[in-house]
């Protein structure tokens, strides 16, 4: 919901971006599945220097790791996804 996004992207303000995607664009290496099960949020940068469109990015790596996408904002790129364990889920959404 628009609430439960608005949560979200608050959450993300205060975080750094944990993946940089550079001129070779996506790479098998750069999906980070383990950093979306243990973080739950992550913020990735599109550096200057890669070609391709921080939406269509984020859409293939949402794609990718079955996640959400929070926002896209220029070359910034914000992905949710709960933990697979209810126990391990550090974020609790808004209903």
């Amino acid at each position: 919901t628009s609430k439960q996004r608005a949560y979200l992207k608050s959450l993300a303000m205060d975080q750094s971006a944990i993946l940089q995607i550079g001129k070779s664009s996506l790479t098998p290496e750069i999906i980070r599945d383990e950093a979306l099960e243990a973080r739950e949020l992550i913020k990735i940068h599109v550096l200057k220097n890669c070609f391709d469109d921080g939406s269509s990015i984020a859409e293939v790596l949402a794609e990718r790791t079955r996640a959400e996408v929070v926002q896209v904002i220029g070359k910034m790129i914000v992905l949710y996804r709960p933990a697979k364990e209810e126990k391990k889920r550090k974020i609790v959404l808004p209903k």
